[in-house]
């Protein structure tokens, strides 16, 4: 016959951590977060906060980095709406960005579905979708500078297979601007299907089998089920990709420099050749400044129809 041993209260009292022990563990995981918080905050300010305070400041002055800002008030924003080739790269880095970001998301959503489906060598093909991701953006730029090449590129070719003449990618207004636009679709898909698989991953999967059961198809369980469940990755690629549209810059750089006739000329060049072509620094950081704000309300318009962060926690 066994007996079962009770804990007495003493011993009891014994074997629980002592409180003073418990309070001074979280006085010094608060000090150590608190520490931590102030070292990222410093950080930020120092090389965040200090540049753009000073890009305000310089915004409404006249500066050339060799002589001293000279105080012109609001001079440099009247140039900029004045400035025809300013408002063509406005519109230039909105119609680049209307069509790279919603392509690119919706042929990242159609891929992050295939390839969780558990099909066989999935993990090689997730590689080979996010490896443009890694890449250096010039590397990928001058592999499509010589896709584009008007004699022997790999576009022309594939265009007179099918008895098509040839065309001039980089150098016809008509063409350069969709080039451009192609690259970016093609370079921004790899984040896009990652951040979609890991979102994927994570839906709950009983709400998938009542739906089987209930006798919904394919199709409707991904327009009624998927898609809506996917709000919150939805809504954080759509901002952070609309940022990285207004911020592309590496393949106009290497493609076309802006040309033909400012055809592929983005915000971003404008704002490069204002500060180190021309060295017109107030007049870059005015620049600079209506991205900033341009950016802030596209992101509070994403907000407001995508319904906000308290109904995507």
């Amino acid at each position: 016959m066994t007996s079962v041993a009770t804990a007495s209260p003493d011993t009891a009292a014994q074997s629980a951590p002592p409180r003073k022990k418990v309070s001074s563990l979280l006085r010094s995981q608060r000090r150590a977060g608190v520490w931590m918080a102030l070292l990222a905050s410093l950080h930020a300010g120092i090389w965040i906060g200090l540049p753009m305070l000073a890009s305000i400041v310089l915004s409404f002055t006249q500066y050339d980095v060799i002589s001293a800002p000279r105080f012109i008030g609001l001079a440099n924003f009247e140039d900029l709406f004045t400035d025809p080739v300013f408002m063509t790269s406005l519109r230039n880095t909105a119609v680049y960005a209307f069509f790279t970001v919603p392509v690119s998301m919706a042929i990242a959503l159609v891929l992050a579905v295939m390839l969780n489906q558990g099909i066989r060598g999935q993990m090689l093909y997730r590689t080979a979708i996010f490896i443009p991701q890694v890449t250096a953006t010039v590397a990928i730029a001058l592999v499509w500078l010589w896709i584009y090449n008007p004699r022997g590129g790999l576009a022309n070719q594939l265009l007179g297979f099918f008895g098509i003449g040839q065309v001039s990618w980089l150098t016809d207004t008509a063409w350069s601007l969709p080039s451009i636009i192609a690259v970016g679709v093609w370079q921004g898909i790899g984040l896009k299907m990652l951040i979609y698989l890991a979102a994927l991953q994570g839906l709950p999967k009983d709400v998938f089998e009542a739906a089987s059961i209930d006798g919904a198809t394919a199709v409707q369980k991904f327009m009624q089920i998927t898609v809506p469940m996917l709000k919150p990755a939805t809504f954080f690629v759509l901002v952070t990709s609309i940022i990285g549209a207004f911020q592309a810059f590496d393949q106009v750089y290497i493609l076309t420099q802006g040309g033909p006739a400012n055809s592929t000329t983005l915000i971003t060049y404008e704002i490069y050749k204002s500060a180190f072509q021309q060295f017109r620094m107030g007049l870059a950081c005015a620049q600079s400044l209506v991205l900033f704000v341009f950016l802030i309300v596209l992101t509070l318009i994403n907000r407001r129809l995508m319904g906000g962060s308290n109904d995507d926690s």
